[in-house]
């Protein structure tokens, strides 16, 4: 039975229980195919609140995968809501593309929406960080019917300079690292300014959701290199796209909340204060001495998220 259920709904990953008690599922794999054939991946925290809450769709950054929300989407899920975390198609789980032009976010909501119809969701709020926000408001303009609300997290409609040029210095770069040690303290010397106050567990448990072991002393990031060529095709001095439209476009009439790094240099203060003047219903929270991106465990960026939920839809 376990292993037909395992066909179905995909593979329960089960939470530490009270001793004697049977453990419970904190989420199961889902897996779905995107319009152009790739084979994508996503988690699934069933949330027991059933239609009269909506599901949250969490969506990581550049880099990144579902193993970014491990700790906020159990959380949410706690409240009622069902919240699938994806891999983005190249990390994690998610097929890689043997078209890197395809990594973008245009097709990348391509591949939410095919997400949201292959599991029966209508409309959802949105917790995006960093390209993550990129997508949802690239959905906005092309499926706007999907999307109730958003939580954005350290993005906006202007992309300050310093924070992408710091992106495109690491991106794609860098070979195996030999044990999680090194792992770890790899990713300390690329994220350390931004997040100066983990601990070295905190770095251990970072570098777990950004790396994985391919074989007994090899490690690799869990993105597909290739990502880094929309950097190294972009000439230098190239003007950025205006995403005011997209902004516009996410935030009329939707419950909106932004969560800024107080230290960001990808978000400047200026950007946002220009988003809360556009979306005035927008709520904010700054979390003070982080950097780009705020992890979302921080105290302050999980009780604004979820009193943003509790109003929200």
């Amino acid at each position: 039975m376990r292993r037909l259920l395992a066909r179905l709904f995909g593979t329960p990953h089960e939470a530490a229980a009270p001793a004697g008690a049977a453990p419970q599922p904190v989420w199961a794999e889902r897996t779905w195919m995107s319009g152009d054939g790739l084979s994508l991946w996503a988690r699934d925290y069933g949330g027991a609140g059933g239609p009269a809450r909506l599901p949250v769709i969490c969506l990581h950054g550049l880099t990144r995968n579902s193993r970014d929300f491990e700790d906020v989407a159990p959380a949410i899920a706690a409240t009622g809501r069902r919240v699938l975390a994806l891999d983005v198609r190249g990390r994690g789980r998610s097929a890689y593309d043997p078209n890197p032009t395809n990594y973008n976010p245009a097709v990348y909501a391509g591949d939410v929406a095919s997400l949201m119809g292959e599991a029966g969701i209508a409309r959802a709020i949105f917790l995006g960080t960093s390209m993550g926000g990129l997508i949802t408001m690239t959905l906005s303009t092309v499926r706007p019917d999907l999307i109730a609300g958003a939580i954005l997290n350290d993005i906006g409609p202007e992309i300050a300079t310093e924070g992408l040029t710091r992106i495109g210095s690491y991106v794609g770069s860098g070979g195996p690292a030999a044990s999680w040690a090194e792992a770890a303290e790899r990713t300390r010397a690329i994220n350390g300014s931004a997040q100066p106050h983990l601990t070295d567990a905190d770095w251990d448990r970072f570098a777990r959701r950004t790396w994985r072991e391919v074989e007994p002393g090899k490690l690799v990031l869990d993105y597909d290199p290739a990502i880094a060529q929309a950097f190294a095709a972009t000439p230098a001095g190239t003007p950025s796209p205006d995403l005011w439209p997209l902004f516009m476009a996410l935030a009329i009439n939707r419950p909106m909340l932004l969560v800024r790094g107080g230290a960001s240099d990808l978000l400047a203060e200026g950007t946002a204060a220009r988003m809360q003047a556009l979306a005035p219903q927008m709520r904010r929270v700054d979390i003070d001495g982080v950097g780009h991106a705020p992890t979302l465990d921080e105290p302050a960026a999980r009780k604004a998220i979820a009193d943003f939920l509790t109003d929200a839809p």
